[in-house]
């Protein structure tokens, strides 16, 4: 019999290797929002929304002052951060705006709505959230028809208001 992962389980955190840690915090930190829960003097920090112990961890261990990745070789190719409400997407994006912060793209899925961009080293992050389950597109046969369609930015941030 073929093994099923548990319904419940859950992404519980990403760690990331980064180049520079106070750079780091300032762009999960400062302008994402998360808080630091833990800091290991200036080599690692563990930071959260809501009070979680952490969703994402941030170290220089082994990569302290190291360059990018590149982007045509193996490793992550994004984080994905679900916001609850697509208001919420609309003020992240604002905020993004006010930071002058460039986003690498922006897309309608059917299934979700998402900004796209990367961190100061490099590592994609997706901001994103999903519309109600009842939703999402389907194909005849019943299943998830996701698609990539453009997203109407104007129209996310009159949100944010």
């Amino acid at each position: 019999m073929k093994y099923k992962i548990p319904d419940q389980t859950r992404i519980g955190h990403v760690h990331l290797k980064v180049s520079d840690l106070n750079q780091s915090i300032h762009f999960y930190c400062e302008i994402l929002g998360f808080e630091i829960t833990t800091k290991y003097g200036e080599q690692a920090a563990f930071i959260s929304a809501g009070g979680y112990h952490h969703h994402i961890g941030l170290n220089t261990w082994q990569s302290k002052n190291a360059p990018h990745a590149s982007k045509h070789g193996v490793g992550l190719y994004h984080t994905a951060i679900l916001y609850p409400t697509r208001k919420d997407l609309g003020q992240i994006l604002k905020r993004l705006n006010d930071f002058k912060y460039q986003l690498t793209g922006a897309a309608d899925h059917g299934v979700s709505e998402a900004l796209y961009l990367d961190d100061p080293d490099g590592n994609g992050v997706e901001l994103y959230w999903d519309r109600p389950k009842g939703e999402w597109p389907l194909n005849n046969e019943g299943e998830i028809d996701m698609f990539t369609k453009p997203l109407n930015l104007s129209n996310l941030i009159e949100l944010a208001d």
